[in-house]
């Protein structure tokens, strides 16, 4: 049967072979670079690249970040540890007292110039370190503070010598003794626990002992000092002096004297005094008769400090671990603070069978860290060798330390008892007391944006019964 609808004819001037249409191709479209962030472009800030930076800037910006890492993080225990201490003593400034007129606890604290450096960086290793400890318990504080070599030891000494005789401690009228005169003739009690006496670095705690020694076993006046024998060069210079004055004078008469203007002379330090004693008369020095059975307890505080170009690597070691450092100065000071003594003990050396004392090995190790020029004799100027010889100063600091039986034991240490250790370690800091100003402004910014509004209270005006 014949198909009765066949099928359409082909287009004219298609041939045979040719193909079907298909659909035509869309239109090619450009390449549109992705837009960057509306707010980064404001600020300025381009897109982020799509790949690393080289090797070099990978190794810097690695080494400076594990730096500032570093740096950061013993910061921030450096001040969680003050922190913890500071907050271990701090029910001490809570504490009642007895009576509204009675002296509060005052403690020492012996301060002295490094060797070879000034008395600011002792200065700020206080402030840094030991400061916020004795804020926060409250307690008083007094400084015996020295600018060289021997002036601890003066100050500790002459202390003891007013102790032992307050007859002429009274007569010299100095601005303690006027002050003293003043609260006993007000009946103001003196405080009559247990003090305390601070002493930081190994130079200044050989000093402090230097000066119980020629406190309590000197004599209470000044001896006499030898007659010193007076070089040739300068009594050649002496018997010459007449005659050099006479030309002088002719020399005057000749040429007028010219007006020189007055300056300005800044006070003279007074000179430091000499010691009452040696370490050789401490075996024949009797000891008085009032001497305390127990001296005030002290403590020994360490202070790193070393300076030189071959000691980079070393400071730089310390700087980075100044945490320990706080944790340990603290652990001493709150020692201090909540006044735990004891006697101090032999300590046996490994090297040999001999035993030493407690006092002539605390802080031996910061001996190594001074320089060499203190160990060596100083070199005396020309204008030293003409002039008028004067007696040598005591080398304290160089020479090691001597001690006498009567006094060793009578001295006390400050201890920290284990259960105040223990509560110590137990206490939490927030991490709000610690951070930087940094992370600090910004947790600020999150809880002014975060946190709602407090509600305002009404305030009401008069009174309120009748309302």
């Amino acid at each position: 049967m014949a198909d009765s609808k066949p099928p359409p004819p082909p287009a004219a001037g298609a041939g045979a072979g040719a193909i079907p249409p298909s659909n035509p191709p869309a239109p090619e479209t450009a390449y549109k670079a992705p837009t960057s962030n509306r707010a980064l472009r404001m600020m300025g800030i381009p897109n982020l690249p799509k790949k690393l930076p080289s090797r070099n800037w990978m190794i810097f910006w690695t080494l400076l970040g594990s730096f500032s890492a570093a740096i950061i993080y013993d910061k921030r225990e450096k001040k969680r540890a003050t922190a913890r201490w500071a907050r271990a003593v701090s029910h001490i400034a809570k504490e009642p007292i007895r009576s509204p007129n009675e002296m509060p606890r005052k403690l020492t604290i012996f301060l002295e110039s490094p060797p070879t450096d000034g008395l600011r960086v002792a200065q700020d290793h206080f402030t840094e370190y030991i400061k916020p400890v004795l804020a926060a318990s409250g307690l008083d504080w007094e400084f015996v503070q020295g600018r060289k070599e021997g002036d601890v030891r003066a100050a500790v000494a002459e202390r003891i010598r007013r102790t032992r005789d307050p007859d002429a401690a009274a007569a010299a009228q100095t601005q303690d003794e006027i002050i003293n005169a003043v609260r006993l003739r007000n009946g103001t009690p003196e405080y009559t626990g247990m003090r305390g006496d601070l002493v930081i670095g190994r130079h200044t705690w050989k000093e402090y002992v230097r000066g119980l020694h020629e406190g309590w076993l000197g004599p209470l006046t000044a001896p006499i000092p030898e007659p010193l024998t007076v070089s040739g060069s300068v009594a050649t210079a002496t018997e010459e002096a007449p005659i050099g004055e006479a030309t002088e004078g002719e020399a005057k008469t000749d040429k007028p004297e010219e007006a020189k203007p007055e300056e300005e002379k800044k006070p003279e330090r007074p000179p430091q005094p000499l010691p009452y004693n040696t370490t050789a008369d401490y075996p024949t020095s009797p000891i008085p008769m009032l001497i305390p059975a127990e001296f005030s307890p002290s403590a020994p505080v360490q202070f790193p400090h070393i300076l030189g170009f071959s000691h980079t690597f070393t400071r730089l070691g310390r700087f980075l671990n100044r945490r320990r450092l706080a944790d340990d100065v603290g652990r001493e000071v709150a020692a201090v603070c909540l006044a735990a003594a004891r006697e101090y003990r032999e300590e046996i050396n490994p090297t040999s069978a001999d035993s030493e004392s407690e006092q002539a090995t605390a802080l031996a190790w910061e001996e190594k860290n001074w320089a060499k020029s203190v160990w060596k004799e100083p070199k005396k100027d020309s204008d030293e060798k003409d002039s008028l010889p004067t007696p040598p100063a005591e080398k304290i600091w160089t020479s090691p330390m001597v001690l006498d039986p009567r006094i060793a034991m009578r001295m006390r240490r400050f201890e920290l008892l284990p259960e105040d250790e223990a509560r110590a370690r137990a206490i939490v800091i927030p991490e709000e007391e610690i951070e930087g100003w940094i992370k600090g402004g910004l947790r600020s910014l999150w809880r002014w944006a975060v946190t709602p509004d407090p509600k305002l209270k009404p305030v009401y005006v008069g009174d309120q019964e009748d309302s």
